[in-house]
C-alpha cells in the first residue's frame, strides 16, 4: 500500500434505510465475494457503507488534475471511498471502492453523496463496456439509501461500489509532481510499476518503461472507444487512468447517429472532448504525466520519443479494429481510405453508428443498388479479393458489431422508472447488454435507435 500522505481515512455515512437495486453476481464470483449475495440485508448494509467489512481501512485518496485544461491541484476523492484491495484466487489485484457514501476531506463544498441516477447509469455503462470487451472499471452494487439528497430538487439517494484494477490515475501523479515532493512522486511510480506494469523493472530506464506502457494502454483504450462510438466526455488528467480503463461514467454516453464532432456532456462547452477529439486529447493527457516523470530525472528526450509514437500506435490500433468491423481480413493498402470514406458517409447522412455496421453485414453479397453508396461498392470490391464467402464475413461482423449497446434514450427511462420504484429497465437493460452481439428477439425494441424526438442531446456529470 501507500503511506498516509496518498490518503486521508475515512468513515462512510451510514444510511438510514439501505436497498439493494443491482448485485453483480457473476462479477461477485470472479472475486471470491459470491457467498455475500446469500444476505440481502446485510449487502444492503455493507455496499450502501453503513456495515464495515471486515479488515477494511476506508480511504480516501488525493489527487489533482487537469479539467479541461485548467489545472486544479487538490481534488481527491470528493464523494468516493475506497474500501479496500481484494487478491483474487488467480492472484490478481481489485480496488473496491464505494461512491456517495458522504463527505471526505476532499469533498470541498459537497456533501460527498450521489443520486440515484448516476448510480443507475455507471452501472449500466460500465458493465456494458465490459461485455463490449473494452477496458473499464466494473460494477459491483448498486444500493438506494432510502435518504433524499437535495441537488436542484430533493432526489433518491444511492451509492455505488466500482471494482477497478487501482484507482491511479495522472492526477494522482500531478497532486505530488505539484507539491514538488520528489519522494512521494517516486515512491507512486514504483508502486505503479509493482502493481500494473512489473516488466518495466527488467528495462534500463524503468520510468520512462512506465510511461510507453500507460501511453500503449491508453491507446489501445481509446481506439476502442472510438471503435464503439463512445464519448467520455471528461477526459481529463483526473479520469485518465494509470492501468488504462475506462472509468468515470459521468456525462459519458454511446453515439446513435454519427457525428464526428458530437459533444454531450453539459459542461463540454467548447467541445474539447468531443468524439474525434479523443485520441488527442489522450496524448495531451499523457504529455502532463510524462512532465512529472521529469521530476524523477527521466530524460525528457526520451520521453518526447515515447510520446510521438502515440499517434502511429493509436492508428494501427484503431485500424485493426475497425477492418474487423467492415468484415475485411488481411490488412491492404487504402484500408484506412475505406474507413474514412465509411465513417464521412454515415456523418454526411446522420446514420446510426451501431446499426449501419449491422444494417452492412446483410449486404456483404448484395447485387442491387448500393444501400450506402459508392463507399458500398469499393468494399465490396475489397471482400471480393478475400476468398471469404459472404455469409462468413457476415458472421464475422456481426461477431464484431454489437446489436445492443447502451442507447441514451433507454438509460434515461431505466433511471425515471426507478426513480418512480420500477427497476424493470434497469434490470432488462443489464441483461440484454451482458450480451451484445447476440440476437435478442423478446427484446428487440433495445437495439433500435431512438427516434428524433427520443434523441438525447444532452447529458450531466451528475455530481
Amino acid at each position: 500500500g501507500l503511506p498516509p500522505r496518498f490518503h486521508a481515512r475515512v468513515s462512510p455515512e451510514a444510511a438510514p434505510a439501505p436497498e439493494v437495486l443491482g448485485w453483480n453476481r457473476d462479477l461477485a464470483l470472479e472475486l471470491g465475494l459470491g457467498s455475500m449475495g446469500d444476505d440481502e440485508t446485510e449487502l444492503a448494509r455493507i455496499f450502501s457503507g453503513s456495515l464495515p467489512l471486515p479488515g477494511s481501512q476506508p480511504i480516501s485518496m488525493a489527487y489533482a488534475g487537469h479539467q479541461f485544461g485548467h489545472f486544479v491541484p487538490q481534488l481527491g476523492d470528493g464523494r468516493a471511498v475506497l474500501l479496500g484491495e481484494l487478491v483474487t484466487e488467480t492472484g490478481r489485484r481489485f480496488d473496491l471502492q464505494l461512491k456517495g457514501s458522504g463527505h471526505t476531506p476532499f469533498s470541498r463544498g459537497g456533501d460527498g453523496k450521489s443520486w440515484l441516477g448516476p448510480v443507475l447509469r455507471e452501472y449500466i455503462l460500465s458493465e456494458a463496456m465490459h461485455h463490449l470487451g473494452v477496458p473499464t472499471t466494473r460494477a459491483l452494487a448498486a444500493v438506494a439509501t432510502g435518504e433524499t439528497v437535495y441537488r436542484e430538487t430533493a432526489l433518491p439517494g444511492a451509492v455505488f461500489t466500482r471494482v477497478a484494477a487501482s484507482h491511479l490515475r495522472v492526477g494522482t501523479f500531478e497532486f505530488f509532481a505539484a507539491r514538488r515532493d520528489v519522494e512521494a512522486l517516486g515512491m507512486l511510480a514504483d508502486y505503479a510499476i509493482d502493481r500494473h506494469y512489473p516488466e518495466a523493472t527488467e528495462e534500463q530506464a524503468p520510468y520512462a518503461g512506465l510511461f510507453r506502457h500507460v501511453m500503449a494502454r491508453q491507446a489501445e483504450l481509446v481506439a476502442h472507444w472510438m471503435a464503439i462510438g463512445f464519448i467520455h466526455g471528461v477526459m481529463n488528467t483526473d479520469n485518465t487512468s494509470i492501468p488504462g480503463e475506462t472509468i468515470d461514467y459521468g456525462p459519458a454516453a454511446y453515439m446513435d447517429e454519427f457525428r464526428f464532432d458530437k459533444v454531450f456532456s453539459s459542461i463540454d462547452r467548447q467541445g474539447r472532448y468531443a468524439f474525434a477529439n479523443q485520441p488527442r486529447m489522450a496524448q495531451w493527457n499523457l504529455a502532463q504525466l510524462g512532465d512529472t516523470l521529469l521530476m524523477l530525472d527521466v530524460d525528457k528526450a526520451e520521453l518526447e520519443a515515447v510520446l510521438s509514437e502515440f499517434p502511429a500506435l493509436y492508428e494501427a490500433r484503431y485500424l485493426a479494429l475497425m477492418a474487423l468491423k467492415l468484415g475485411l481480413g488481411q490488412a491492404e493498402e487504402g484500408d484506412a481510405d475505406l474507413v474514412s470514406q465509411w465513417l464521412s458517409y454515415l456523418n454526411d447522412n446522420e446514420l446510426d453508428y451501431t446499426l449501419s455496421f449491422r444494417e452492412l453485414a446483410k449486404r456483404t453479397d448484395a447485387t442491387d443498388d448500393a444501400r450506402f453508396g459508392s463507399f458500398e461498392t469499393a468494399w465490396r470490391q475489397r471482400l471480393s479479393r478475400q476468398g471469404r464467402s459472404p455469409t462468413e464475413i457476415s458472421s464475422l461482423m456481426n461477431a464484431r458489431n454489437p446489436l445492443f449497446i447502451p442507447r441514451n434514450n433507454r438509460v434515461e427511462q431505466a433511471i425515471s422508472d426507478a426513480v418512480a420504484g420500477d427497476l424493470t429497465v434497469f434490470e432488462e437493460l443489464n441483461r440484454v447488454l451482458a450480451k451484445p452481439f447476440t440476437e435478442q428477439p423478446e427484446f428487440a425494441h433495445y437495439a433500435e435507435a431512438p427516434e428524433a424526438h427520443e434523441r438525447v442531446s444532452r447529458t450531466f456529470c451528475g455530481t
